[in-house]
């Protein structure tokens, strides 16, 4: 039976459709699983959302996907969400990368293992635990699947522990337009983001040093979208425009409590991406932990399908 961790992915159901003669009448239904809870189970499906009743399934299971990029097309998007996401504190060990922001995050205080690291693996990763107790702080490594598995083998065999699996997500710009009932908000983008901007973002990943700032600022195509009602700030977001002028990235899209469940995270991600494509994007990317199934079902809703995954490995104590 599917679990959690089967969330946006391609999986196919057997669901019973009816009974004749006593026995159960069978359909098959392939899609992207975008939500599933003890009752049900949604799939994003060619001919639009299914909703199963858990009752109902006979069968499922998750499926390859229909076609696996590149290895090439993922080390382009690592490379393009690390210069969106730009720790202060960088080195080099060959091709991979190593990231340091005062703590904040794991995307900006992780190894990159993408490419040739100049040197045996267990060397490798050697050189990164030397890098990060220089830093003071815990080693970590971002391992984007299957790409990194052979670095994964390595640090399963050292005891490395994992956070939850994150899911890469693609779209072609533009999106499509949509009917919905924040069509008329106003969303304010700007290149500088505002104190109250920086509050939310504060509120969610748990402050905001120096070095957050630099994650969040040292970007040269930047924008921060703002929506405001009756003069309090209700919704933010985040758009970088990087590879090469290729990618738009979305992050921080942020609905306060009371404002949720009126399409404001939705009006937000298209005013980004109609400033991602005025500055010359072709595709969208975002990375939401694939257990976020809520925020999993919007992207689907807005086209968005997963590229691949990563895990963010954490050396032992």
């Amino acid at each position: 039976m599917l679990r959690q961790q089967d969330v946006g992915h391609r999986i196919v159901v057997r669901r019973i459709v009816g009974i004749r003669e006593g026995r159960p009448l069978f359909s098959d239904a392939l899609g992207e699983l975008v939500e599933l809870s003890e009752t049900h189970l949604t799939l994003a499906t060619a001919q639009g959302p299914l909703r199963v009743p858990v009752a109902q399934v006979h069968r499922a299971k998750r499926v390859p996907p229909t076609r696996r990029p590149t290895a090439a097309a993922v080390v382009a998007l690592e490379r393009a969400a690390d210069e969106a996401w730009p720790a202060p504190t960088r080195g080099r060990l060959g091709d991979w990368l190593l990231r340091s922001a005062e703590g904040w995050t794991g995307r900006a205080n992780s190894a990159l293992p993408v490419g040739d690291p100049d040197r045996p693996l267990p060397a490798a990763v050697d050189a990164v635990e030397r890098w990060y107790a220089e830093q003071g702080q815990p080693a970590m490594i971002n391992t984007p699947l299957p790409l990194a598995a052979p670095v994964g083998a390595e640090l399963d065999d050292r005891g490395w522990g994992s956070r939850p699996p994150t899911l890469v997500q693609t779209t072609p710009l533009p999106l499509p337009a949509a009917a919905d009932p924040s069509a008329g908000v106003a969303v304010e983008l700007v290149s500088v983001p505002s104190e109250e901007w920086l509050a939310v973002a504060a509120g969610r990943k748990g402050g905001l040093p120096d070095a957050a700032r630099h994650v969040l600022t040292a970007v040269e195509q930047v924008r921060f979208a703002h929506v405001y009602a009756d003069g309090t700030l209700v919704a933010t977001g985040r758009g970088t425009v990087t590879g090469e002028g290729r990618w738009l990235g979305l992050s921080l899209i942020e609905v306060v409590p009371a404002a949720r469940r009126q399409g404001l995270a939705r009006r937000v991600i298209h005013a980004l991406a109609d400033w991602g494509v005025s500055a010359g994007a072709t595709h969208a990317f975002l990375q939401v932990e694939q257990r976020n199934t809520a925020a999993v079902a919007l992207y689907r809703t807005l086209g968005f399908t997963t590229h691949h995954t990563y895990l963010t490995r954490v050396a032992p104590h």
